[in-house]
């Protein structure tokens, strides 16, 4: 018996906009369209310009092929809401999936599902990178209560975010499925390659800090763990790679103090998808020195290079990084990062760690999202 395709609605960032949650977005759809029709609805409008730490919001890259993407949605205009939820309405989808990642979006994602839903069965399914954001602003637990409420079903990518959303919503249906690998940056080059590319001596030792600057992230962490008298004995260089979310000021200033000289590499424009197997390619380890953290998606870049990490030990990031098996986990302290850096170098386990992170990858599949989408649309 043949079974009948699901008409699903992905709601959120995709092309012309970057970053992760495109990404994330844009391979679930390719994922999901595999056995059944899926159309994305994305922002005309994701942040306003003051709002948005970046300097662009747009992709340089070109944009997705076999993907349905419309640009529909104003994030900040009420009486867009109310229109493009009407033609939600119309379109009567099986399935709604929108992801969601900061209250901002609450009011607009939430009145969207609102009238999206109304008088038809449409099951909506939000997989959560957040409940309870990084960086905390007023109105933030009202917006996300406000969201939350016509979502049928939640899918969290850490137990942290699972623990957060038990205390809005403890009686709907969650399950918790780790973030997928990104698989989406084209295949693995060597360390000769990438190195060669990026103009980088091929005999160094690299550590890379990759992905957007802001406060949580830690980067501040990992130039003080750079000045350790461990790392300078080791010669280990970092590689930092991702734009600046915030005032880049106080950053240089401490690599003005520190003194850390040719050591740090530092590569603060936007990284575009086609060059991102070189920033991983050319390093040794793949360092997250967070303050705080639900989950991340740089650990699921790192998985599919095949690189060994280091994460500090908040939130989900210890989830993702079995200690002493793919990397190690740190506190988030200068000196325990630099420890921890240390033993990886003097242990010299970076083919048992590659062979490692090859097994433990496997459990992080994109068809196994998409099974679970589908279970809980039937709940």
């Amino acid at each position: 018996m043949l079974l009948t395709k699901k008409k699903i609605l992905i709601l959120g960032t995709a092309y012309p906009f970057r970053g992760g949650l495109a990404a994330y977005n844009e391979r679930l759809a390719e994922e999901l369209q595999q056995t059944d029709e899926v159309d994305i609805w994305t922002f005309t409008v994701q942040y306003p310009n003051f709002l948005f730490p970046g300097k662009s919001q747009y992709s340089t890259d070109p944009p997705p092929a076999h993907l349905k993407i419309r640009r529909m949605i104003n994030a900040v205009n009420p009486f867009n809401w109310w229109k493009v939820g009407r033609q939600i309405r119309k379109m009567a989808p099986d399935i709604i999936i929108v992801k969601y990642w900061l209250p901002f979006m609450g009011p607009c994602l939430g009145t969207l599902l609102r009238l999206g839903k109304k008088g038809h069965p449409t099951k909506v399914i939000a997989i959560l990178d957040n409940v309870v954001p990084h960086e905390k602003r007023p109105g933030d637990v009202a917006f996300t209560k406000y969201f939350l409420k016509p979502v049928d079903a939640f899918i969290a990518m850490s137990q942290s975010v699972l623990n957060d959303l038990k205390q809005f919503q403890p009686n709907r249906p969650i399950s918790l499925i780790p973030h997928p690998i990104y698989d989406n940056y084209g295949a693995r080059v060597s360390k000769q390659v990438a190195r060669e590319h990026l103009k980088l001596d091929p005999d160094k030792r690299y550590i890379l800090f990759f992905g957007f600057i802001r406060q949580y992230k830690g980067l501040d962490l990992l130039l003080q763990a750079m000045a350790d008298e461990r790392m300078k004995k080791l010669d280990v260089h970092a590689i930092v790679a991702g734009e600046f979310y915030e005032d880049a000021a106080p950053y240089h200033q401490l690599l003005e103090k520190l003194q850390l000289g040719n050591r740090i590499i530092m590569h603060t424009d936007f990284i575009p998808n086609e060059t991102v197997k070189y920033y991983f390619g050319a390093a040794d380890l793949v360092v997250q020195p967070y303050k705080s953290a639900t989950q991340s998606g740089i650990s699921q870049i790192a998985y599919h290079f095949e690189k060994p990490m280091v994460v500090t030990s908040v939130g989900g990031l210890t989830e993702m990084v079995p200690h002493g098996k793919v990397g190690y986990q740190s506190a988030p302290d200068p000196a325990a990062i630099a420890a921890a850096i240390e033993k990886y170098y003097l242990e010299n386990r970076e083919e048992e760690m590659i062979d490692n992170l090859r097994i433990e990858k496997q459990q992080y599949s994109w068809s196994r999202l998409a099974t679970e989408i589908h279970t809980l649309a039937k709940i």
